[in-house]
């Protein structure tokens, strides 16, 4: 599928690598510390206001803009995928649940089991605080695949897949079972050293919201991941069938 012209250089976006661009969607990989859109009480740049300046190609008058698909909470790095036009945001949300969505994370400790699924039902209190509650009126049921592909010096690298993509989904399924996420300063250790996340959304598999055409997109694995847990084996090739 051919792909758009790129504008000159300086119009390039600044921070956000693009791993594909055609008429109707950018896929690109975000890094941590930056949000995926601005906030009531934060409008710091962004990857939406960093594409939106790419897409007019320096042109302030232009009405060419992105669109949010979905987002990565500020400290994780990986995938993102933008629109090009409502037509197309609507159809890859609508689509999200046949979207397969893969991170990568290290946590503390060593799990018993070396693969599972956590459900529970998450809410959000008043301080934006996600938890799981017993309470199914309450909360969104919430579902986290894991697998284990390494354990090294008391941590444990997982694949993660998401089976729904709650707030903080990860973070606080992986906390509250008693494996926080290495660097997470809001649901992890108190007096955590790292300073980084380790979580990184590395794949994904979509369907294409013009042509129909099944798209997958995978990252290398962060360098911050190899000085944690050594050197890492690449997980198991997925077949995607378009």
């Amino acid at each position: 599928m051919p792909t758009t012209k790129h504008p000159p250089a300086k119009y390039q976006p600044k921070g956000l690598t693009i791993l594909h661009e055609d008429r109707d969607i950018i896929v690109v990989e975000k890094p941590g510390g930056l949000l995926t859109i601005g906030t009531e009480r934060d409008k710091s740049r962004t990857a939406h206001s960093i594409l939106n300046e790419y897409v007019r190609k320096g042109d302030p008058r232009s009405r060419n803009r992105v669109y949010i698909v979905h987002r990565l909470d500020r400290e994780t790095s990986g995938i993102l995928i933008f629109a090009k036009s409502e037509t197309a945001k609507i159809f890859l949300q609508g689509h999200w649940q046949e979207t397969d969505k893969r991170y990568l994370t290290v946590v503390y400790g060593l799990l018993t089991n070396k693969s599972g699924t956590i459900s529970s039902y998450l809410t959000e209190n008043s301080a934006l605080t996600v938890y799981s509650t017993e309470d199914q009126t309450a909360g969104k049921l919430s579902l986290t695949e894991y697998s284990i592909l390494k354990e090294s010096m008391g941590l444990s690298l997982l694949e993660i897949k998401l089976l729904t993509g709650r707030k903080h989904q990860i973070r606080v399924h992986l906390s509250e079972q008693g494996h926080p996420v290495v660097g997470d300063k809001k649901y992890g250790k108190t007096h955590d050293v790292y300073s980084a996340l380790a979580l990184h959304a590395r794949s994904i598999s979509f369907t294409h919201p013009v042509n129909g055409r099944r798209m997958f997109f995978e990252t290398g694995i962060p360098e911050f991941f190899t000085r944690l847990i050594g050197p890492i084996e690449k997980p198991t090739e997925r077949t995607i069938h378009g």
